[in-house]
């Protein structure tokens, strides 16, 4: 049995939330349809000529990748033109593409929680925050003899974390009381009598974007034919998601040892460095893709080194004055992803039981040759 398209997206959304994204982002569906069924899925950092003479060779059906190739609106689509190529070629062999690209950056367990796990940074936080999650109270009373089956469900489902503690609830025994009407298959009662039931009040906390899952574990191991629950929203917020992540390294380290870290995890023959090669690593702060902007950010949350693409000479500047050092090992060191997303979507298909398979590209599209 293969996945359907839409079944595959629904996989990647749940590693990388679109909702997460930053304002704007072109991100989603970007050509084609999903509304067939999907043999292999190839998963690229860029799409390119090359990634999609490769993605018909595969015989893939769908490209999964992390930078767009419609960014800016398109006036017009000529065949001849370089990514008219491309376009066309995609068009022909009805293989869709579709982005995550800062989703996939601020999520946990995606491309920053990838690289600074690769570098061996701990304890980990955003440099920049962008969304804290929302949280809900949910409230379940449960006859006595399933009070442990439903706990376990809702907890099993997610539900009950806060901060770096899982599993929390409150139970509170009482009674529950109601009566049976016509056409009501009661677990506990009779037709038209008052009755009285030993029950258990259980609350917990479900983060915004799991409500409906948790909801559907609970009335699943509920054996009411109608559960009385609350949903209530908090002011209390959850996790802090956002782009790059800073912490402490294992080791600490001088810069020249982490450039040679760099240089073998993020597999890039050759970085750009700012500072003193002799100066301490401590702390040190990641960001893939082009991530200079977020220097002072990165200073103020203690960062001994900054680790990014793209650093602009003035941005360099501002931060030898401030102290603070960066390796640049490219854009292109977000090539991380295409093993790591892989591997979520191959799981995915083996425990749905889907014949469908997902490739990572082995097409280079570093763009820079160093001489």
């Amino acid at each position: 049995m293969l996945a359907k398209g839409q079944t595959v997206i629904q996989y990647m959304e749940q590693l990388a939330p679109k909702q997460v994204a930053e304002p704007e982002d072109r991100i989603g569906l970007q050509l084609g349809t999903l509304q067939k069924e999907i043999k292999t899925v190839l998963v690229a950092l860029d799409v390119n000529e090359e990634v999609v003479d490769e993605a018909i060779q595969l015989g893939a059906e769908l490209i999964i990748a992390h930078h767009a190739i419609i960014y800016r609106p398109l006036k017009q689509l000529v065949t001849d033109s370089p990514m008219g190529k491309v376009y066309e070629k995609l068009i022909k062999h009805d293989i869709a593409v579709y982005v995550s690209h800062t989703n996939l950056d601020v999520t946990e367990g995606g491309m920053n929680d990838w690289m600074a796990e690769a570098l061996g940074i701990e304890d980990t936080s955003p440099i920049h925050d962008l969304h804290n999650e929302q949280l809900s109270k949910l409230v379940v009373f449960v006859p006595k003899s399933h009070h442990q089956e439903v706990l376990d469900a809702v907890l099993g489902a997610g539900a009950g974390w806060i901060g770096n503690y899982s599993h929390c609830s409150f139970n509170i025994e009482g009674f529950g009381t109601y009566m049976p009407r016509e056409g009501s298959a009661p677990y506990i009662g009779s037709h038209g009598k008052i009755e009285r039931a030993d029950e258990v009040r259980i609350e917990t906390i479900v983060p915004h974007g799991i409500r409906h899952k948790v909801i559907q574990a609970m009335l699943k191991a509920h054996p009411y034919e109608e559960v009385a629950y609350d949903l209530y929203p908090m002011d209390l917020k959850g996790r802090s998601l956002g782009l790059g992540r800073v912490g402490k390294l294992k080791e600490q380290m001088t810069l020249a040892e982490l450039v040679e870290v760099v240089k073998e995890k993020l597999d890039v023959p050759h970085v750009r460095v700012v500072g003193d090669p002799d100066r301490v690593i401590r702390k040190a702060a990641v960001i893939g893709g082009s991530g200079g902007r977020y220097m002072n950010k990165a200073l103020f949350r203690g960062a001994d080194v900054l680790v990014t693409g793209d650093i602009d000479y003035h941005t360099a500047q501002d931060a030898l004055a401030a102290g603070l050092t960066m390796i640049d090992p490219g854009h292109n060191a977000e090539k991380i992803m295409k093993a790591k997303v892989s591997e979520w979507l191959q799981q995915k298909f083996q425990d749905g039981k889907y014949e469908t398979k997902a490739v990572p590209s082995q097409i280079n599209t570093e763009p820079f040759r160093f001489m």
